[in-house]
């Protein structure tokens, strides 16, 4: 039966979702409640330059192939992909990088040369991480998390360890060199937790990482939303922007509609891709499942201090993905998670998308993205936003061995206070709730609400979890259980 759906926000899943309802004959409308759509895929533009504001590493090229293929597309329809190599590189100190190539026979020679016997000992973590990639991104996260026994296979009881062991655990087993060991605990900094808090059986990024690559849309991560809009409006779906929802309504415990903008939009079905806390204080007190007191007991995903900077010359010695260990790894993460405060020392990303598309950029100049992963919730000041950037961009210099802030002519920065304001992000967190053993599938926060009849979250505080891949899977799972509930 046709359906009237109303959807909060134009995120990745919230878009994901639209497709989906719409396809199966719904009438859809999203609300986005800034000026462009996106969510923190949203894109900036300044002076000629042109910037990603969130999202930056393509990966799982799989699941966005599989997304597009359900309405008889493919990505290619819609946007360019060039495949990154290397992929990235990561920056130990002065004429100390190790890059990362785009096949895994070289990443095997690389890490063979920096510590023997360690090749073949990579092939197999790889060879393990691969098969659970096909168990996890091929059929677990493809279950809505409504019951403990989703997670109940053949296979997963045959991997039953690997969920009462960590990532670093495992990887400090196998390996001694220490930029070996970050290197392969990096990829799971994406799920929002440390590699100590994460089950082993998320080595699956480590196989998105070397056995899948790393891409890039030629414009960006605004490609692959422009591409989705695009589908969504081909389907029927309708998008509304500067469309600022104020509240759910409710009656009888039955969703009847929306409040926007001061006025009443009645539908069947309501749908929130928004942070997850945030639309359940559209609801009275009485209609919310998780408490303040939940939601604050909860381990959540780094937030992020961002700097877009615009240099008037071409960048040296960096490639397009750039990271920045050359400082104490576990006094960072430990500054994140276990004693929340401005890191000591942080560790930083640079990407330089100019270096792969120099439309990205005025001719001669380059653009650069930093990211500073800090904790969620801490005080934001533009003097504490200043004090990191000369932080980095001090250290930026010193190990690419060039001058750049006489180069720079503007920066813009983004961070706590903006994740709030822009995306009413739940302590300003950047990434979602984080993915540990506690935090899994049926232990997240629930796809349907168990309080009011025909209200649906999607997205990153909710199945399966952080990242663009799983945000669109959550589009798709939600909108399966819209059908399953309300056919």
């Amino acid at each position: 039966m046709r359906k009237n759906i109303a959807i909060l926000g134009s995120g990745f899943s919230s878009l994901a979702a639209a497709c989906y309802l719409a396809q199966a004959g719904n009438d859809v409308i999203i609300y986005e409640k800034n000026s462009t759509i996106g969510g923190r895929a949203r894109q900036f533009e300044k002076e000629g330059f042109t910037f990603d504001m969130g999202p930056s590493w393509y990966w799982m090229p799989d699941v966005f192939e599989k997304f597009f293929a359900n309405f008889g597309k493919k990505p290619s329809d819609y946007y360019d992909l060039k495949k990154l190599s290397p992929g990235y590189q990561v920056f130990y100190g002065v004429n100390d990088f190790i890059a990362i190539s785009d096949n895994l026979q070289e990443i095997v020679d690389t890490f063979e040369n920096i510590e023997a016997g360690s090749g073949d000992k990579l092939q197999k973590f790889i060879q393990k991480a691969q098969s659970n990639y096909d168990i996890a991104i091929k059929d677990l996260v493809y279950r809505p998390g409504e019951s403990p026994l989703e997670l109940v296979t053949i296979e997963t009881a045959k991997k039953i360890d690997q969920f009462f062991s960590t990532i670093s655990k495992d990887v400090r087993k196998q390996f001694n060199n220490k930029k070996l060991i970050q290197i392969l605990e990096f990829p799971v900094l994406f799920l929002g937790a440390k590699p100590s808090k994460t089950p082993t059986f998320y080595s699956f990024m480590n196989f998105a990482d070397f056995g899948l690559g790393t891409w890039q849309p030629t414009n960006g991560f605004h490609d692959v939303i422009n591409g989705m809009a695009t589908l969504a409006k081909q389907l029927g779906v309708t998008i509304i922007t500067d469309a600022n929802v104020e509240k759910i309504i409710v009656e009888n415990k039955i969703t009847k509609g929306i409040l926007v903008n001061e006025e009443v939009i009645t539908s069947d079905i309501v749908l929130s891709g928004a942070d997850y806390h945030h639309t359940e204080t559209l609801l009275e007190p009485k209609h919310r499942q998780y408490s303040e007191k939940y939601w604050n007991k909860k381990t959540f995903a780094p937030s992020s201090l961002l700097f877009y900077v615009g240099f008037n010359k071409k960048i040296d010695n960096v490639i397009h993905h750039n990271l920045f260990f050359d400082v104490d790894f576990d006094l960072h993460s430990e500054e994140i998670y276990d004693n929340p405060k401005w890191p000591t020392e942080p560790l930083f990303y640079a990407n330089f998308t100019s270096k792969t598309n120099s439309k990205t950029a005025p001719e001669g100049c380059e653009n650069g993205f930093f990211l500073i992963p800090i904790a969620p919730g801490i005080e934001d000041t533009q003097e504490l936003r200043d004090t990191y950037f000369e932080k980095i961009m001090t250290r930026f210099e010193k190990i690419t061995n060039q001058k750049v802030r006489e180069n720079i002519i503007f920066k813009e920065s983004f961070c706590v206070n903006d994740f709030v304001k822009e995306y009413n992000s739940y302590k300003g967190n950047a990434y979602g709730m984080a993915n540990t053993l506690l935090q899994t599938a049926f232990l997240r926060p629930k796809l349907r609400s168990k309080k009011v009849k025909n209200l649906y979250f999607t997205g990153q505080l909710t199945v399966p979890g952080p990242g663009v891949p799983p945000a669109l899977i959550s589009g798709k799972l939600v909108a399966d259980l819209i059908k399953k509930y309300s056919s």
